[in-house]
């Protein structure tokens, strides 16, 4: 049985886990292109690395979720993308926001570990209430 505070820090470690991923495929990614939209397709492209990394993780670790049919497993993995739109959204926009305000080469990446926090928190109770509907053991 694993208690509350333990749930909450092991989220909290996939969390930071996913959003390592995330700027490390961004950063890939500037390496990669510099022209117009960068930071867009970077953030699309890291966006996609941290959703596979944070759904794996949760889907076992937190939600304790055993799912093993690949069409209900589909159905689910496309709800969890859903959820993610709302905290997409947030985290995008927080980290735009940084990039336009502070323009600095550090200020995208700031953003994005600030708006990924936010979103994560959402995150967590939007999955918990209509991806993952057994409790946590």
């Amino acid at each position: 049985m694993i208690t509350p505070s333990q749930l909450a820090v092991r989220y909290v470690a996939f969390a930071v886990l996913a959003t390592i991923a995330n700027l490390a495929a961004q950063w890939a990614l500037f390496l990669v292109y510099q022209g117009p939209r960068a930071l867009i397709l970077a953030m699309a492209g890291g966006t996609a690395a941290g959703l596979i990394v944070k759904y794996l993780l949760d889907k076992r670790w937190v939600f304790f979720d055993k799912e093993d049919d690949r069409y209900a497993e589909g159905l689910q993995f496309t709800l969890y993308s859903a959820t993610g739109v709302l905290t997409t959204a947030i985290f995008w926009s927080i980290e735009l926001s940084f990039d336009t305000l502070i323009n600095h080469a550090w200020s995208k990446y700031v953003g994005a570990v600030v708006g990924l926090s936010i979103g994560y928190i959402v995150k967590y109770r939007l999955d918990r209430q209509f991806v993952f509907r057994s409790p946590a053991e």
